[in-house]
């Protein structure tokens, strides 16, 4: 059962890191601990994949991203968002749409950024 789960989530992982508002990283890390407990050999696949392992290693070790993803991260939040709002015609979905961003923006720009020292 948890391999399955863990497919189910790499499935919309990869679907987070094409589609802008699907988050990436929360997804792989799910899945990561889904395939450590059920599938060693999954698991290692996983962190072997030259795009998702680096985000699952980094934030199992050191509880970071590298700077590179943060930038895309924040970037594409804010692309989406002014987006989101030139398009949107009600007031209310982009009050919305702003207050949705909000929190998970708030929560990657306070990450510390792999490789750097946390004190």
């Amino acid at each position: 059962m948890l391999k399955v789960i863990g497919i189910f989530f790499v499935a919309l992982a990869a679907l987070g890191a094409v589609l802008p508002l699907l988050p990436t990283t929360p997804f792989l890390l799910v899945a990561a601990a889904c395939f450590a407990k059920s599938s060693p050999r999954l698991y290692n696949m996983l962190l072997a994949n030259k795009v998702f392992g680096p985000l699952i290693y980094h934030w199992q070790q050191s509880r970071s991203i590298p700077k590179k993803g943060k930038v895309i991260a924040l970037a594409s939040m804010l692309i989406a968002a002014a987006w989101s709002l030139y398009v949107l015609e009600y007031m209310w979905l982009k009050i919305l749409t702003v207050l949705l961003i909000c929190g998970p923006f708030i929560f990657i720009w306070r990450l510390p950024i792999a490789g750097k020292r946390i004190e």
